[in-house]
């Protein structure tokens, strides 16, 4: 998010050839406090979408519990 960004706390998910990882991983590092490599092309992308869908469902199942406490 933005808080994260102005703090350079971002996290990066990274896919790619092993070197070119290497060689942005100084620059990426200015920007976040997590830089992982995640494998060949592609594969950061997947990180990121499987980590967007369980905060996703973490956010309905919080929703959820909190309506049904409201309705009791």
């Amino acid at each position: 998010g933005v808080g994260a960004a102005r703090a350079g706390n971002l996290t990066f998910m990274v896919g790619g050839l092993e070197q070119e990882f290497d060689a942005a991983k100084e620059l990426l590092t200015c920007m976040g406090s997590n830089v992982i490599y995640c494998g060949e092309v592609g594969t950061g992308q997947a990180a990121k979408i499987c980590n967007n869908m369980l905060l996703a469902i973490s956010m309905i199942g919080t929703a959820e519990a909190m309506n049904l406490g409201i309705r009791f």
